[in-house]
């Protein structure tokens, strides 16, 4: 199994295209905490992140194993919090704007242009 950046396990992330309808599939890393999981941009306003947002559910794939998945975009306020309590061990922090030292409003304003995503199994 592919381990990304700062050991984050690696998945591939297959949604469908707003537009064409068409799977489109990324290799992405996932953020758990306290058992959820949560996938975020650290690109800003991607075209994933725009397909996810219509389509609110995708299949991850890691190794043999696929599973559909919902996608809930989280609030400013919530993705703050996700981003704050893991921005020592994330290898995206600097495509954030922010450092362990930033307070939550700082937070709070990177998630406008970095999409953070729940992901519950479906």
């Amino acid at each position: 199994k592919l381990v990304g950046p700062g050991n984050y396990p690696m998945y591939l992330l297959t949604v469908r295209g707003r537009k064409s309808g068409q799977p489109r599939t990324i290799p992405i890393v996932i953020l758990e905490q306290n058992g959820k999981r949560y996938l975020a941009s650290p690109y800003g306003m991607v075209n994933w992140v725009r397909n996810l947002r219509a389509a609110r559910e995708a299949i991850l794939t890691r190794g043999r194993r696929a599973e559909t998945v919902t996608a809930r975009e989280l609030s400013e306020g919530e993705a703050a919090l996700v981003l704050r309590a893991d921005i020592k061990r994330n290898p995206f922090a600097r495509y954030f704007g922010v450092t362990a030292d930033s307070s939550l409003e700082e937070f709070e304003r990177a998630a406008v242009s970095h999409p953070l995503f729940a992901l519950e199994r479906k």
